[in-house]
This record gives C-alpha cells, sequence and structure tokens, in this order.
C-alpha cells in the first residue's frame, strides 16, 4: 500500500480529487467505483469544481457504486441514489445509462444482487473508490465476511447503524440491511483509493494497514491487492 498523510480533511479532499481527475482526463472511458458516506463528499464537490470550471468531462465516464440500504425509496433523502444525485451526478456530464447503484427496491432482492454482479462481471473498474467503517468494513462487507463474497445482501451491524444514526432522526429509522459489493468485486479493481478522516477512523487504518489479513477486519483484504492508495489525515493517521 502507498499511504498519503496529509494535515485534514480538505488536503485529503484535494489529493483524492486530483487523481480521479487525472485518471478521467488521462483515460475518459474509465470507470469509476464510487463510495457515498460523509468523507467522500469533499472529494465529489473537489471534482464538481474541476467540471465547472471546464477541465474535466464525465461524458464518457461509467460508474458503479458500492452499495445501497434496502427498506429505503430512492427518492428518500437518506438513499445513496439520492446521496450520488445530490452530490455528484446532478452537477456533472455524466449519462444516466452509465450511472450504476444496486437497486433495493422490489420484492427479489436476491435477484437485484445477481443482476448488479453481472454488470459488474461485463465491466473492469479502473478505480474504486472506498472509505472504511470504525471497524473495517469496506462497502457493506462486516466483519466476517469471507473474502471471496460477491454482491449480497448484507445485515448491517449495529456499530455500522449507531455511527450512521447522525443521518437519520433516531436509531429505529437506520436499515438494518442493505446490497453491497462483496469484497471480491472490490479486488477485481485495477487500483483502490481508500480515504479516512478522523481521530475515529485511527484504529481501524492502523489493522488494516499493519494488522494481520483476517474477515474480522475487511478492509485488511487490501493487503492482497497490487495497487492500493490509502489517503488519511494527521488524525486517522495516529495509530501507523
Amino acid at each position: 500500500m502507498q499511504i498519503i498523510t496529509v494535515k485534514n480533511y480538505n488536503e485529503l479532499s484535494t489529493t483524492a480529487g486530483r487523481i480521479i481527475a487525472d485518471l478521467v482526463n488521462s483515460k475518459p472511458r474509465c470507470t469509476l467505483g464510487l463510495a457515498t458516506g460523509s468523507t467522500p463528499q469533499g472529494t465529489y464537490q473537489y471534482l464538481v469544481e474541476r467540471y465547472r470550471a471546464g477541465e474535466i468531462s464525465f461524458k464518457e465516464v461509467q460508474t458503479f457504486n458500492l452499495d445501497e440500504y434496502c427498506g429505503l425509496p430512492r427518492s428518500h433523502p437518506e438513499s445513496y441514489f439520492r446521496f450520488m444525485h445530490d452530490n455528484l451526478f446532478s452537477h456533472i456530464d455524466i449519462q444516466p445509462e452509465n450511472r450504476h447503484i444496486p437497486c433495493a427496491e422490489g420484492g427479489d432482492l436476491q435477484s437485484q444482487c445477481d443482476a448488479y454482479n453481472t454488470l459488474l462481471r461485463q465491466a473492469t473498474v479502473d478505480l474504486q473508490l472506498l472509505g472504511i467503517g470504525s471497524n473495517g468494513h469496506i462497502g457493506f462487507c462486516e466483519p466476517g465476511t469471507p473474502f471471496d463474497r460477491e454482491t449480497f445482501l448484507t445485515q448491517l451491524a449495529e456499530e455500522t447503524r449507531r455511527d450512521n444514526q447522525r443521518f437519520f432522526d433516531s436509531l429505529d429509522e437506520v436499515p438494518a440491511t442493505a446490497i453491497t459489493m462483496g469484497i471480491s468485486n472490490i479486488l477485481q479493481a485495477r487500483s483502490i483509493l481508500l480515504i479516512a478522516s478522523g481521530k475515529a477512523k485511527a484504529e481501524c487504518i492502523g489493522k488494516m494497514v499493519n494488522g494481520p489479513v483476517t474477515e474480522a477486519v475487511p478492509a485488511s483484504a487490501l493487503q492482497r491487492h497490487p495497487d492500493v492508495t490509502v489517503i488519511v489525515d494527521e488524525d486517522a493517521a495516529a495509530l501507523l
């Protein structure tokens, strides 16, 4: 892993955004794997600013998102479909048919997982953007997820639900399940870019980078990938 330590969240967002922008400019028809949550918001803001300045185009870019909550309609303010629209897609020139997010609406969620996995098998992700959960999850692959797992329906850990409660009015409103890419899907990307900010991420970053490769820390699987860049601010890097 290449570890890049920056001073603060703003520098983290700019550094990650530049890596993505450089890829898009050098390979206009690239495929990006995208993440949601509070950490990537600054990165997406940077990309929007570059687009508005006429320095980048997403017209030929294809994207695949990591995950989506079950039990929320796509119109819900906290759905990841809505998150991507509000934070990135509605502000750039990406084509609607090139944006892929797991669909967790409808009755047969396993069929939705299978359909998304089929799309992923037909694509090659050039760069996968990741955050990391305080328990070491990537995507919504919680501790104990087998490394060979592909897109699946997952039960969210209570720690994850508590971490995400800040986006909802109460813990009861936080979904208990989600559709997520599996670790196997994530590791298929040509390159991986993981970003983390804040003291709350220091322990899981330390385990990911320096600990054993174990299903108890899903992000430790990234040690097996040949091209991983980790960008952390000083707080998140505290235990490295």
